[in-house]
């Protein structure tokens, strides 16, 4: 029996063992949860799509340049076939005809050698009779022979097979081919670029939502120890009242204070759940996973008072490398339109069969070798306004593209410049509102000792309490205000990015 009972007891303490395990609420550091989310960030499938869409039509316009096999084949039914001879045809000795029934016929000029013959010989009967026979005889072998050639000249052409199999090769095309290659590999570095733009916009994301939990925490156990505070004026007062040194009016007051300070803390706690919601959601856990800081101390920003920016700091930046891009596909572009006014040439090679057959007349049968042919094509534009006036074009977008690069550089200067004095004055903001709170908890010391020796009022001491939350509240807004103004300002002079690599 107690055999059973140990194991029992072994088998609850494994399984409290297991519990505590299961329960352990993991930290994170805002290192953790940067990396996390860039993480989650490369998962996604929105950004795998894009870039392989453009490794791929960058791929795409490289093969453009080697040759391209292809095959076709044909087919075709006509309600007639070509006929190459006439039905009848003339010539200066006589003309030939072939019938609607087939068959041949020749008839003799009147210039001919026969009709003249026949003529000079009419007194001679025998030899008369024998011209008339001698051109009979020859006009039916013509006849023939025409007959023949008119049959053999109309092919058959009412099933027509073509197979052709074909190699092409560009071998100069105006750069045509190169410069869409070019613009095909900045589409691929702006697809790179957004990636990296968007992984520091969801860097600048989680740092804002971590330090909004790093305030929140903070003024949940602000409003906390605020309420302790009233809860514990609140008993005094309680039994001040009792003994006659104070009125229910007080009383009330402080009951009023105690109840608005509950539904702060509250308040902020809700504010906890729905701030750590929301860096859940970026940095790809369950919205109501639950986790702690691994540290909520807000350090002091070491920042000098003169800024100093280089052309090296505004290129590296993301718009600046988007607006590169654009410039390289303009220039490309322009590039393109010129080969539309350049000399293009291409190789050809193919083999050719068809059914008829054209390498034995034009036979129907199958048993052809078919053909090859190979060849070069050159075009030579002379006159073509309109790829002339594209071309103009293409060069006026281009210098549109430098001059918003210009004026992006002077925008991207304001915008650091305008960084570094908001980091500036959150470190004055957090200085000033230091000094705040150490007056406002000396203050609320020397209200709770007089408070303490009768000499001052509960309100005089809630007076004081509120002074000094209000204090703290400034403060912890000032130095979270700080951390999010650092992160912008090393975002904009692109540092941020290079914490995380």
């Amino acid at each position: 029996m107690s055999s059973k009972i140990n194991s029992i007891l072994t088998l609850m303490l494994f399984a409290v063992s297991l519990y505590a395990e299961e329960a352990v609420i993991p930290t994170y550091s805002l290192q953790d949860c940067r990396q996390m989310a860039i993480e989650a960030s490369h998962k996604s499938e929105l950004r795998k799509e894009a870039l392989e869409a453009a490794k791929l039509n960058q791929q795409a316009a490289l093969a453009a340049m080697f040759p391209k096999l292809s095959a076709n084949a044909a087919y075709m039914w006509n309600s007639k076939s070509p006929v190459l001879l006439p039905n009848e045809m003339q010539f200066s000795f006589g003309t030939a005809r072939v019938g609607a029934n087939g068959m041949g016929n020749f008839e003799w000029s009147e210039t001919s050698w026969v009709n003249q013959l026949s003529q000079e010989t009419r007194t001679l009967p025998d030899v008369h009779s024998r011209v008339q026979t001698l051109g009979t005889e020859s006009g039916q072998m013509i006849a023939d022979v025409y007959q023949e050639l008119y049959r053999a000249l109309n092919p058959d052409m009412t099933h027509v097979v073509i197979g052709q199999v074909g190699i092409t090769q560009p071998i100069y095309v105006g750069g045509r081919l190169k410069a869409m290659y070019d613009i095909a590999t900045a589409a691929r570095d702006v697809a790179e670029i957004e990636a990296d733009s968007k992984q520091l916009e969801l860097i600048v994301s989680v740092d804002e939502a971590y330090w909004r939990i790093v305030n929140v925490e903070q003024k949940k156990q602000l409003a906390e120890q605020y309420y302790n505070l009233l809860v514990t004026l609140e008993n005094n007062v309680q039994e001040l009242a009792s003994e006659g040194l104070a009125t229910q009016s007080d009383l009330l007051k402080v009951k009023a204070k105690r109840g608005e300070a509950e539904v702060k803390k509250m308040q902020a706690e809700n504010g906890l759940v729905l701030s750590k919601m929301a860096l859940c959601q970026l940095i790809g856990l369950p919205l109501h996973s639950d986790f702690t800081l691994q540290s909520t101390g807000l350090q002091d920003i070491q920042l000098h008072d003169t800024l100093m920016i280089s052309d090296e700091m505004l290129n590296a930046r993301p718009e600046i490398q988007l607006l590169n891009a654009a410039e390289k596909v303009a220039k490309s572009n322009v590039r393109v339109m010129s080969a539309g006014l350049q000399p293009n040439i291409v190789a050809q090679a193919n083999y050719i069969y068809s059914n008829p057959s054209i390498e034995n007349g034009f036979s129907n049968s199958w048993k052809g070798t078919g053909f090859f042919n190979a060849g070069v094509v050159v075009n030579i534009p002379i006159a073509h306004a309109d790829d002339i006036l594209r071309l103009k074009a293409a060069k006026h977008e281009a210098n549109i593209v430098a001059i918003k690069r210009d004026e992006a550089k002077q925008l991207l200067t304001l915008q650091v410049t305008q960084a570094n004095q908001k980091v500036l004055e959150a470190q004055q903001k957090v200085v000033m509102t230091e000094i705040q709170v150490k007056n406002a908890e000396e203050v609320l010391r020397f209200a709770q000792e007089a408070f303490d020796a009768g000499m001052a009022t509960a309100s005089d001491l809630m007076q004081a309490q509120t002074a000094w939350q209000a204090a703290c509240t400034d403060h912890i807004d000032a130095e979270v205000e700080a951390k999010v103004a650092e992160t912008q300002y090393k975002r904009f002079t692109n540092t941020l990015i290079y914490e995380t690599r």
